[in-house]
């Protein structure tokens, strides 16, 4: 029987960010350089599959520093970040502690800090309960920083002193939806200080603008991620916002509801920046074995930026 055709656009960029690549590599290379087992706070990454993978390797995952026993094994802190009382646990108790945090979440770290130093209340916009929030807020002494999630939240806010503001973001977040946040910020308290370069990612924002791109142009669009992932959660959004009523979150191509997919003839492939490319190819392969497929590469950023390993683990890297 003749399989009908689809043309797939293919987002670019999408999947792994420099912060992800970074994570799971100090988890490797902690690995190799010390044994198993390796200790990690939280999921390193929001992503299933690599968590799996990096399990069966020697990483084991604890939800708190005491599931994690003394003794000489290494500890590494999940690219999402911490707070300050983490570190300062794990020193007391003289652990072996490697900070995975992605650059990009440490300089939100760095900036509220700033801002507290100079006698500003600081307003933080993000997902209440994420782990990149909670390590955010863990940075300053209960009460400097105030949550907010939409504008609403804006419309409410109370601060004792409104002279003394400024704000951060959570870093995975909607550009569109936090632009919002912050007109109605700026609105509100004229003089709030924003961030000296916006705080979302660079990789959430490309990723987010090839959605913009192609999602107008297909029937459906597959994010490829974990649905605790916020960036992922936050590419299917844009999906939708920019007309793509039909786009789902999903992990394996065994999770596809071929009932929904099944008679498409134009589809969006994007993953969430802690999605391994391998899963995108998956499910391109999933979608060759019913359709007759064509794969079309729609690219409107060029990534080359690269971190370099936590300092512990640099000057014994292996590979």
């Amino acid at each position: 029987m003749t399989k009908p055709p689809l043309d797939i656009l293919l987002c670019a960029p999408r999947g792994f960010c420099a912060g992800v690549v970074r994570a799971i590599d100090a988890v490797e290379q902690a690995l190799a350089i010390h044994g198993a087992p390796v200790y990690v706070r939280h999921e390193i990454v929001h992503n299933k599959y690599v968590v799996e993978s990096l399990k069966k390797k020697g990483a084991i995952f604890v939800r708190e520093l005491g599931e994690v026993p003394d003794g000489d094994a290494p500890v590494i802190f999940s690219a999402h970040g911490v707070p300050k009382s983490v570190p300062e646990a794990a020193a007391a108790r003289r652990l072996f502690a490697i900070d995975a945090t992605c650059p990009l979440v440490t300089k939100v770290h760095r900036e509220a800090q700033v801002h507290h130093k100079r006698g500003r209340h600081i307003i933080l916009i993000g997902h209440a309960g994420h782990p990149e929030v909670v390590g955010t807020m863990g940075q300053l002494p209960e009460g400097t920083v105030t949550l907010v999630e939409t504008v609403e939240d804006v419309a409410r806010l109370e601060p004792v002193d409104t002279k003394d503001l400024a704000f951060v973001t959570q870093t995975t977040l909607s550009v569109d939806d936090t632009r919002e946040v912050i007109e109605a910020l700026q609105a509100r308290f004229p003089s709030v200080v924003s961030p000296h370069k916006e705080d979302i990612c660079y990789a959430t924002t490309n990723r987010q603008g090839a959605v913009k791109r192609v999602a107008p142009q297909v029937e459906a669009m597959i994010v490829v991620g974990s649905p605790n992932s916020s960036n992922s959660q936050r590419l299917r959004e844009v999906a939708e916002r920019e007309g793509c009523t039909l786009a789902r979150l999903i992990l394996r191509a065994e999770d596809i509801d071929w009932s929904l997919f099944g008679s498409i003839r134009r589809l969006g492939i994007t993953a969430g920046a802690s999605a391994p490319e391998i899963l995108v190819e998956e499910i391109i392969d999933a979608f060759a074995e019913r359709f007759e497929v064509q794969v079309e590469n729609v690219s409107t950023a060029d990534e080359n930026v690269f971190f370099p390993l936590p300092r512990e683990l640099r000057d014994q890297a292996v590979g």
